[in-house]
This record gives structure tokens, sequence and C-alpha cells, in this order.
């Protein structure tokens, strides 16, 4: 039973990644998965049910993959884990797009779900950092990362000729450049610069 509901959800997130969420109804999902509407009722209540279950698996196992190696020094545990991301992108794109794009977004169970994995990698990396629970541009900096990463992961994966390497390149640097600003000491206030309307 369990490695039949883990097929369903395998297929729930090729499908929910190749269409809209509102596109997919139970019985294309019943028929494609060779079974009754009465059966996969029984591993699943509801389409939404299904949908959550399936971004729940995503999530689980994107989480399992990233986790970096705590013998490498932090610099090597980001891109060792930033390499092994694009390399999940790109041969699950769909299943990412359905588990970023979040089929039913405003859902604050999905919501959770795609936030809870995200904290998961900031919280681990601002720990990393020892970051400090006044440092909050450097943690807001840090969950736009984030962010980010999804974002250049999915164009990556959908580009030709491209190296992965340089992709990681512009991710620790887009890092660095982040942390080393939001660490640095504000400058003490100076005199009112004159606005000038020829700048």
């Amino acid at each position: 039973m369990q490695e039949r509901r883990e097929q369903l959800l395998d297929l729930g997130l090729r499908l929910f990644g190749s269409k809209p969420y509102d596109e997919i109804s139970i019985e294309e999902i019943a028929q494609l998965a060779g079974m009754s509407k009465g059966l996969l009722y029984h591993y699943f209540p509801s389409k939404r049910d299904f949908y959550v279950a399936c971004l729940r698996a995503a999530s689980q196992q994107l989480r399992r993959l990233i986790r970096p190696d705590p013998a490498l020094p932090p610099s090597e545990q980001v891109r060792s884990s930033l390499s092994v991301y694009l390399d999940h992108v790109r041969a699950n794109r769909a299943k990412i797009q359905a588990f970023v794009g979040g089929g039913i977004g405003s859902d604050p169970e999905v919501l959770e779900v795609t936030e809870a994995t995200r904290r998961a990698v900031w919280e681990f990396m601002l720990a990393g950092m020892r970051a400090a629970d006044d440092e909050h541009l450097l943690r807001s900096a840090v969950r736009s990362w984030v962010r980010f990463v999804e974002a250049i992961a999915l164009d990556w994966a959908d580009s030709e000729g491209v190296p992965k390497d340089a992709v990681i390149d512009v991710c620790v640097a887009v890092l660095d450049a982040a942390v080393g600003e939001s660490r640095q000491p504000p400058e003490p206030p100076g005199p009112p610069r004159p606005i000038s309307m020829g700048e």
C-alpha cells in the first residue's frame, strides 16, 4: 500500500508540474493511475489533499538531497548543496515547478509546506553563519537568496550551454555580496547632501 501511495505521489508531482491545478480532475488522475476514483479516494480524500501530499513528498525529498555534509567547510557546503539542487531541478523540472509555483498557492496549508522547506534551508544557513537574532538585514538577505536560487535554477534548467559551475559561481557571489553588505557596520550620519536636479 505504501509503495502504491508513493507511485501516486510521483504521478501527481509530474501531473501538477505539467499544467495548472484547476485543469486537472480526479477522473484524469485516476485514469492515469490505472485505478477507479473510489480507490483513489481511499488514498486521498480530495484533489486538494492529494496535491498537498504531493508537495510534502517533494519537500521531504528536497531536504534530504540538499542536506550539506557537515565535514565540509561552510563555503564548500553551499557549493555542494547548490550542485545537487541544480542537478535535481534539471532532472525534475516539472516537479520543482509544481513545488515552487504552488498551484493553489493561496491555500494556507500549501503555503506552509513551501515556506517550511525554504525556512529549513535558510535557518541552517543562518546557524552556520552564527547569525544573531538582531541581524535582521542578514536574515532578510538569506531568505531572499533562497528564492533567488529557486528562480535561477528553473531558468537554467530550461537553458542550453550554460555550465552548471557558472550558475553556482553566480549564486555564491550573490550570497557573499548580500552577506557582506548586510553585515557592514552602519556609516555614521553625515551632513545632508544637497539635491541637484541635474544629477
